[in-house]
Formats: structure tokens, sequence, C-alpha cells
């Protein structure tokens, strides 16, 4: 059986039975959209790997209740895609070769979920508060960019 894989914050040591993949642990973007930016943290999925090197990114938003989304040149397949996500989240919206940021219910939702239109895939989270995202009106020009 293999040692598990550890990841530890930047500076911290590392012993010599542990292992760390600092793809995965380097994979931190920077969203802004006029007066709101934030850090989010990619997974280690396809699209993720997709998404990130599709980097930079600036292009103009839209929105859809509690989420903005706009589209990229990304082309990604469902890849354990969900119907309901958390607040925070990112998705990929395989149908519109959308970025979506999950802040709140949607149109779809039912009570307090949060729905996108149809399945998304989940490839990264939200560093910090995602409510701010509120202030963001459709049109306003989204930067997404290694951070």
């Amino acid at each position: 059986m293999s040692a598990p894989v550890l990841l530890r914050a930047r500076g911290q040591g590392y012993t010599g039975h542990e292992r760390r993949d600092l793809s995965m642990a380097e994979r931190r973007i920077r969203i802004t959209a006029g007066s709101v930016s934030a850090e989010a943290v990619l997974n280690d999925s396809v699209t993720a790997g997709a998404v990130w090197d599709a980097l930079p990114l600036s292009v103009p938003a839209d929105t859809w209740g509690d989420e903005i989304y706009f589209s990229i040149p990304v082309k990604a397949k469902l890849e354990s895609a969900r119907e309901t996500v958390e607040r925070g989240d990112l998705g990929y919206w395989p149908p519109g070769s959308a970025f979506c940021i999950f802040f709140g219910p949607t149109p779809a939702s039912h009570g307090d979920e949060i729905r996108p239109a149809s399945p998304v895939n989940v490839f990264g989270r939200l560093v910090g508060d995602a409510s701010v995202w509120k202030k963001v009106r459709a049109g306003t020009a989204v930067r997404v960019e290694r951070a």
C-alpha cells in the first residue's frame, strides 16, 4: 500500500515519507469582475485542466439568478456532472461551453438548493465569501487568470 498524498500550505516542510502533486497544489486562479475579485482553487478533473490551459481569459459576464456565467474556449464532455452544486462552486456547462460561478439559487432551484440549468462539471471552488459576486451585473468584463 502506498503512502497517502499530503498537501500542505506553502512554506511548510515535507518529510521523506510525504509526497505532493505540485500541479494540483499550485492551480489557483484569480477571478475579477469590476470591483469584485477572488481566488479559487481548481480540482484535479480533466475539465479543470482544460480551463487552466485556456487562461488567461477576459469576457463579458451573463447572469442567471445568483449565477454568473460566460463562454470560454474550452470543449469538455460531462465528467461526474452534478445537477445541484454548492455555494462557491465553479462549474463548466457543456451546452454553452460556459464557466459558471455559483453563489446562490438560480431560476431552476427549488428552495435553497443551487441548481444549474442542466448538469455541470464542478471543476473548482471559490476561496472566501461567494456572496460578493451578487454585485456583478450582466455585461461586466470578467478576467480569469492564474494566481
